[in-house]
């Protein structure tokens, strides 16, 4: 019950606003990746920008999935080695 609760509470809403957000900014924009010479048809990408929008969120969702991981890794590996001094001590 709780879930779908949390399903209608927190991701419906989610959902909708990420729908507006790309109908919203569903212009071409160019994305290019040669500063010097930004009309370089090879080096250039044309895509929506809720594309861009949505593609830099998730990057910056598993950055800082990836960075937080990383920095729990001491707690993970005492958790650990406490686990195992608790199998020797049964």
């Amino acid at each position: 019950m709780f879930n779908r609760f949390m399903l209608v509470v927190v991701f419906v809403p989610l959902a909708v606003i990420l729908i507006a957000l790309a109908v919203a900014n569903r212009g071409p924009v160019a994305f290019t990746l040669d500063p010097f010479h930004p009309g370089n048809p090879a080096l250039t990408l044309n895509l929506p920008l809720f594309i861009f929008l949505f593609l830099a969120l998730a990057i910056g969702m598993i950055v800082g999935s990836l960075a937080t991981w990383v920095k729990q890794g001491r707690y993970r590996k005492l958790a650990r080695q406490r686990g195992l001094e608790a199998e020797n001590l049964r």
